[in-house]
């Protein structure tokens, strides 16, 4: 009994032996297998390579940023006099004479002439000429355009400029405009690409931020540079203080010094995060939101205005009462402010999410407009003896959809409204420097207004240096005359006049010049470390700013010698003639001579400046084209001899008949040929035809590819050009289709018939989609859009699931095997899915403000990435299966079912991110890819070269891009993506999101043309498989880095072309995001298919 058992035992011995010896051979030869695919894969992994390392040395070369120094302009003693000695070569003499008659205040002085006796000169403070106002308000109204402010805010704007226009109802009314300060608008033109972080950065260093820094505005990003508001909190106090009077003297005496105060986009704090003292960010990505910053600014502002330097007269008897109610009067306000800064952004989300068109709009620019005339009501009750401006600017505009981010006029011509306060006396000083001395070239630069400009303006208001690195040019009509007072035993006095001269001409040309200096000096450091500035504008820089310097000294040494020899004949004169003679001392026309060729030097250095704010390498730039050339001719498809022979196939006519069946026998040395089909006549016009397709699609790849990128119109009217190349490849394949289904009178001809129209079936989807289906992107509660109604998007929903069962259930052999999970479950989670993201839609359209769908969109997320995990698990599953086995059991169908799902939910997940209206988009984008796989699986006749579907798939891919309302620029971003589920911004969520919204199409388009061209004939019975339908991705790849080398050597040819920030810098970006896309898909692909499928076949 016991040796049956052990024979048993024995050949289970043997058998257990023989596997283990099997599965070492296996191992063994696995390895060997893996050793010798190795070179293989590192051959075609090659070209990748090349590209991300071309297109890395490229990037960095032509973003590469502007050259940024840590240097600071000095507040130091002297530090004026030495700028203006060592940049226009005045004399000592010259620059003594300056600080004597009060145009310089870098000096130590208490009032003192050089006697040592007091005189009725300005004893004001400030760094480099004497400060002008008390304190400043600066109210930024985000997209605020120029109309806007113009037309739309009748209280605070159009009573000021034009106050003979309003009703006089009461006698208060009329004496309050009586009182009133003098207010200027001006058109305040940004440049682009016009994002509130790089405006923000130009308009308090007077710098031009690089294109590549439009990154910090999601996350945002300190200054480094030396800017307006660090000066402010860096520059001692006694250094620039205005006037002592409007202090507290025991705040003097203890060293304690106004603040700086803001309140709104917390965009500020992420630029200056230690320099405000008193501060209340509020987050600003939420474009939903369109009053929780406003209120914010609403509830702070009153309190910071109350706390306004010179807003109210500081009674210098009161010290004692002053000082015994200290503790009361710290409880009232205990803070005074230099400096108030509030950035309102309501205006900027009603545009974003409804439009500059919309109710909402004036009801925004309502409330705007009444705060603002507050505002200015509090400033013009300023006391005569205090100076104190608002500033009331948009940092950029609005297109007519509610965008920005480009460059063009709606975009850069923001308002910018100036308000002095009734002492400041703007009006009155004057002297109407415009330039007209020198010609219309200088006239146009005081006449231009560009918000650098603003820069040196604020500085030489608030007693500050000009920040280093500042290319701006300062605004004279916007420079109010010093401060001066008069020591009398009983009062004091203060007028706006100046120290020995009532011309402000001199005090203007004086700032100019300190302005010029300083420009000049920040391109002399600039030239001395980049070869990038042109030596031939250096040159005509130079001579333009010593013609300048040269009529300036002059001037000066004009004033000199008139006013010596007035001292020396003696007699001081009646007062009427004294200032006759100063006047005659101090605007001569040399002074205004010298204005007009600083400001024109101003003008030009910007000008220089926009064409040289970043640093070109153009080495690099090359270097990189050259490595993306090699990457690009390596990358050829025809280099294999499958696709080149599929290519020449479909130019030449060999081996091809009707039905595309082909016999060749070879007997006696002689071929003969059994050609299937109709006559030759009708072979040769089907030849023709294929001919016609290929040359047609090759042309219009070439010019989207290629061509396209050379022309701004092309790129700006790129969705059009699109559209209607997509349309006519498609009717030239129903005119080839049809004229084959006329021609084939076969059993089967009924059917194959029935897919005649499938291209006609491609184009109309597109137009449809351009035609019906609108808003995308947008708001859920706008509804001027059809597709946004709950009867539009439920039914599109509805339609969607249909589809799901009908067309994406994997093969029915495979179910519910190895742990699979079954139909019903796996369909169960789209449904699911989709009844949420209904339910959200629904509600955000009540009236109901807490209602906002933010659960049902999480539940749909969630129930996707549920749906997205089973769908990648069961793939993953398939492919450990044998290669060979699976697709003979079908489970190459099964996975191409497999992948398809897991990509449907990956666009149920786009739908999420771009709104209402994508629902209905994505059942034609769904139809469209269903029938564009059939047109991949026909064979025969029918048979779609490769180049040519290559073609229609990329077209049809990039219509979705812009269908959905995209673009290849910053203004047409969906900033709503970020928060289709949440009210608060998470940078990860919220940039995962608007990537996804923005460039997710592309990426569901590329991995749709990779996964049927790889599964192409799984699930169809025809046994008769068109051989190019497999290299459908190698041309489509091809295509798109096609795109990128032409996108680069593009924006290398136009990197000195006015639109080249606007729009070809945008289209070369998003043309490097498409191709890292197609890149990390072909890694995907090649080691999937050259490294890791032969390990799993039998």
């Amino acid at each position: 009994m016991a040796t049956p058992r052990r024979k048993t035992a024995s050949v289970a011995d043997r058998t257990q032996h023989h596997g283990a010896v099997i599965g070492d051979q296996q191992q063994q030869q696995t390895r060997t297998r893996r050793k010798t695919n190795l070179p293989k894969l590192a051959c075609l992994l090659l070209p990748p390579l090349l590209l991300t390392i071309g297109l890395s040395i490229f990037t960095q070369s032509f973003f590469l940023s502007r050259t940024s120094f840590d240097h600071r302009s000095s507040c130091a003693i002297g530090s004026a006099g030495n700028l203006l000695t060592s940049a226009l070569g005045l004399e000592g003499d010259h620059v003594d004479f300056l600080r004597r008659e009060g145009f310089l205040s870098d000096h130590d002085t208490q009032g003192e002439d050089e006697k040592g006796e007091k005189r009725g000169s300005t004893d004001s403070n400030g760094c480099w000429v004497p400060r002008r106002v008390d304190s400043m308000a600066i109210i930024v109204v985000d997209a605020l355009r120029f109309d806007f402010a113009r037309d739309h805010l009748p209280l605070s704007v159009g009573s000021r400029l034009f106050p003979s226009n309003l009703p006089s109802k009461n006698h208060t009314q009329d004496a309050r405009a009586s009182h009133r300060g003098t207010s200027k608008l001006y058109q305040f033109v940004a440049d682009p690409p016009t994002v509130t972080m790089q405006r923000l950065k130009g308009l308090t260093t007077g710098g031009l931020p690089t294109f590549a820094d439009i990154s910090g505005s999601f996350g945002g990003a300190s200054i480094d540079e030396d800017s307006w508001v660090e000066q402010l909190k860096n520059v001692p106090w006694g250094r620039r203080r205005h006037d002592e009077r409007n202090q507290n003297q025991n705040d003097v005496k203890n060293g304690k010094q106004p603040q700086i105060a803001f309140v709104g986009d917390d965009t500020w704090v992420d630029l200056f995060p230690t320099q405000f003292d008193d501060c209340h960010p509020f987050p600003s990505f939420n474009t939903r939101d369109l009053d929780t910053v406003d209120n914010g600014c609403l509830e702070h502002l009153p309190r910071l205005l109350d706390g306004l330097v010179g807003l109210k007269p500081f009674n210098h008897g009161d010290n004692a009462a002053s000082s015994a109610n200290s503790s009361s009067s710290a409880t009232n306000n205990s803070s005074k402010f230099e400096l108030i800064v509030a950035h309102f952004l309501g205006v900027d989300h009603v545009g974003h999410t409804y439009g500059p068109n919309n109710p909402h709009m004036e009801s925004k620019l309502h409330q705007i407009d009444v705060m603002l005339s507050n505002t200015l009501d509090i400033i013009d009750d300023a006391p005569n003896q205090s100076c104190i401006v608002a500033l009331v600017l948009g940092d950029h505009g609005m297109t007519e959809d509610g965008n920005h981010g480009g460059g063009s006029s709606e975009e850069v011509n923001a308002g910018l409204f100036v308000h002095f306060s009734p002492g400041c006396s703007n009006e009155e000083q004057n002297d109407g420097v415009k330039g007209d001395e020198i010609g219309a070239s200088s006239a146009q630069a005081f006449d231009s207004i560009h918000q650098i400009d603003l820069v040196p303006t604020i500085s030489f208001l608030m007693g500050l240096p000009v920040p280093y690195a500042n290319i701006g040019g300062l605004v004279p009509d916007l420079l109010p005359m010093p401060r001066t007072r008069t020591h009398n035993n009983d009062h004091e006095q203060s007028s706006a006049a100046a120290s020995t001269s009532s011309s402000s001409t001199p005090h203007i040309a004086t700032a100019l010049a300190l302005n010029a200096a300083q420009v000049w000096n920040y391109l002399h450091t600039y030239s001395q470390t980049s070869n990038d500035l042109p030596m031939d504008r250096l040159r005509d820089l130079k001579e333009l700013l010593d013609s300048a310097a040269l009529v300036y000294r002059d001037a000066i040494s004009q004033s000199q010698r008139l006013y010596t020899k007035e001292k020396e004949e003696g007699g001081e004169g009646e007062k009427e003639g004294e200032e006759e003679q100063q006047q005659h001392f101090f605007d001569s026309t040399a002074y205004r001579q010298a204005c007009g060729l600083f400001k024109l030097f101003l003008a030009e250095s910007t000008d220089l400046g926009k064409q040289v704010w970043t640093q070109f390498n153009d080495r690099g730039m090359m270097i990189g084209i050259g490595i993306l050339g090699l990457a690009w001719i390596m990358a050829i498809p025809l280099w294999k001899r499958h696709v080149r022979n599929e290519f020449l196939g479909a130019i030449f006519p060999w081996n091809r008949s009707l039905d595309g069946t082909v016999e060749k026998k070879q007997r006696n040395g002689s071929i003969k040929e059994n050609v299937k089909g109709n006559e030759d006549g009708l072979n040769s016009s089907l030849q023709s035809f294929r001919r016609l397709e290929l040359m047609t699609a090759m042309i219009f790849t070439i010019f989207q590819c290629g061509v396209l990128t050379f022309s701004n119109s092309y790129i700006d009217n790129e969705r059009e050009i699109v559209t209607f190349f997509l349309s006519i490849l498609c009717l030239l394949l129903l005119r080839r289709w049809y004229f084959v289904s006329g021609s084939q009178h076969t059993a089967t001809s009924a059917g194959n018939n029935s897919s005649v129209y499938l291209p006609l079936i491609v184009a109309l989807c597109s137009r449809m989609n351009d035609v019906f289906v609108t808003g995308h992107g947008l708001d859920p509660s706008i509804r001027l859009h059809a597709a946004h109604h709950p009867m539009v998007f439920v039914s599109s929903l509805l339609v969607l699931v249909i589809l799901r069962l009908r067309w994406l259930n994997p093969v029915s052999t495979l179910i519910g095997t190895d742990g699979i999970t079954p139909i019903p479950l796996s369909a169960s989670i789209d449904i699911f899915a989709m009844f949420c993201l209904a339910v959200s839609w629904w509600e955000k359209r009540t009236i109901d403000v807490s209602r906002n769908g933010f659960v049902m969109a999480r539940l749909a997320m969630v129930a996707l990435f549920i749906g997205l995990i089973h769908s990648l698990f069961s793939l993953f599953r398939e492919l450990k299966l044998p290669t060979q086995s699976s697709y003979t059991n079908g489970g190459g169908s099964y996975r191409a079912n497999t992948a398809q799902l897991a990509l449907f939910r990956g666009m149920l997940f786009l739908v999420i991110v771009t709104g209402p209206s994508t629902a209905s988009t994505a059942v034609l984008i769904v139809i469209q890819c269903a029938a564009l796989r059939r047109m991949m699986d026909s064979n025969g006749a029918r048979e779609v070269p490769a180049p040519v579907m290559a073609a229609i798939w990329r077209l049809a891919i990039r219509h979705v891009f812009f269908a959905t309302n995209h673009h290849c620029s910053f203004n047409r971003l969906h900033y709503s993506a970020a928060f289709v589920a949440t009210d608060t911004f998470y940078f990860s969520i919220a940039g995962f999101s608007l990537f996804m919204n923005t460039f997710g199409w592309e990426i569901l388009g590329s991995c749709l043309v990779l996964v049927y061209s790889r599964t192409s004939g799984c699930t169809t019975s025809s046994k008769t498989i068109s051989a190019g339908s497999n290299n459908v991705w190698d041309w489509f790849r091809y295509f798109q880095w096609t795109e990128m080398l032409t996108s680069c050597i593009s924006v290398s040819v136009m990197k000195r072309h006015l639109m080249v920030w606007a729009i070809f810098a945008p289209r070369f970006m998003f043309a490097a995001v498409f191709t890292v896309v197609g890149l990390f898909l072909w890694v995907v692909d090649v080691v999937m298919t050259d490294f890791i499928a032969p390990f799993t076949t039998a």
